[in-house]
């Protein structure tokens, strides 16, 4: 007896991976599109799950299906996948439409935004342990590349988690073939977006023209070397995220000093005691290597709430000279009406205030 198409086996095995610590019982949602990489990353969940299969995982599993509505015929498209879903043995299938707003972020990055906060809800009603998302290492490549092209920094050029909260990625170790082959082995039928391959898009563009002539002038494999850059990456990220959240910790519980801690002509009450609001220490904070306190001044000002989609590392610097450079500058305003201030040797965020006019 035979076993399984390659693809589909290497499919089904990345998700038993994947979802090898879910207890039994518990629901597991494939955010499937109807492409080829949810279509098939559903058949592989749907087979795993299967009641009375031998050696098949013990969890449920079940699909949501986002509705954008942002082309036309996207309510049937979103019928269709679920439909497929359905005919996969998945239970319950979620079909939800989102609303995406337009703003600074591009139509791309408000689209993830709505997808993400649709499969959040959705996991929360369902009371699913995990969402699987179907990014493959095509998809980890191109990540890359965009955060290259625009100058981001290590944060971003990690790429894509493999796992973060309850969404998991299974796929991101197998090429975008590998998906393509597994539902022609299982005689599925993905939809194609159009918007893979429009010009107008970034990523589209990446896809179509970058990636394929990297490969041609460098050789096969160059997806396969970025992913393995971000892998690499992202170990570091962690690393360094950990020890500026200790960073952050020390700076926060050191108390204000006297002396030589208050920055003079700052127009504050140099007196011990006299400003005992919440801030970080800028001695502790400037003993700590660059890399380490500007990535922990960037957290800041995210847990303060600064925009996050348009931080850049402009703001960041700007915000660091009030630590390493102090010369009596005053507030620095952030994306998000956040400002960092620095006052009796501390250094503080806080909501700004509106621009003239109230907008």
């Amino acid at each position: 007896m035979t076993g399984p198409d390659p693809a589909v086996a290497a499919v089904r095995s990345a998700v038993r991976a994947a979802c090898a610590d879910v207890p039994p019982g518990e629901l597991v949602l494939v955010a499937c599109s109807g492409g080829a990489d949810s279509l098939a990353l559903a058949a592989a969940a749907g087979w795993l799950a299967a009641p009375g299969g031998r050696g098949r995982a013990p969890w449920r599993a079940g699909a949501v299906v986002v509705d954008h509505g942002l082309q036309p015929g996207s309510a049937q498209v979103a019928r269709a996948a679920g439909a497929a879903c359905t005919g996969l043995g998945l239970d319950p299938v979620v079909v939800v439409d989102v609303d995406v707003p337009r703003g600074r972020a591009g139509p791309e990055a408000a689209a993830r935004d709505a997808r993400l906060t649709a499969l959040d809800d959705v996991a929360r009603r369902t009371g699913a342990a995990a969402v699987l998302l179907g990014h493959t290492l095509d998809d980890q490549a191109e990540q890359v590349l965009l955060g290259l092209a625009r100058g981001s920094g290590a944060r971003s050029l990690a790429g894509m988690p493999a796992r973060r909260a309850a969404l998991r990625r299974p796929l991101l170790g197998l090429p975008r073939t590998t998906t393509r082959a597994a539902c022609a082995a299982l005689g599925l039928r993905p939809w194609e977006d159009p918007t893979n391959a429009d010009p107008a898009f970034t990523r589209s563009r990446v896809r179509s023209r970058v990636l394929p002539v990297l490969e041609a002038e460098l050789g096969p494999g160059v997806a396969g070397a970025l992913a393995r850059t971000a892998e690499q990456l992202r170990e570091d990220a962690e690393v360094l995220e950990r020890l500026a959240g200790e960073l952050l910790e020390r700076s926060a519980a050191a108390q204000d000093r006297s002396g030589d801690a208050v920055d003079a002509d700052d127009g504050v009450d140099p007196r011990p005691g006299a400003d005992p609001g919440a801030g970080l220490d800028v001695e502790v904070l400037a003993a700590a290597p660059a890399a380490l306190r500007r990535r922990a001044l960037r957290a800041a000002a995210l847990q303060a709430g600064a925009a996050a989609g348009e931080l850049s590392r402009e703001h960041v610097l700007a915000v660091d000279a009030l630590v390493v450079s102090w010369h009596g500058q005053g507030p620095v305003p952030l994306p998000g009406r956040v400002g960092a201030v620095r006052t009796c040797g501390r250094l503080r965020f806080a909501p700004a205030p509106p621009p003239p006019g109230g907008h």
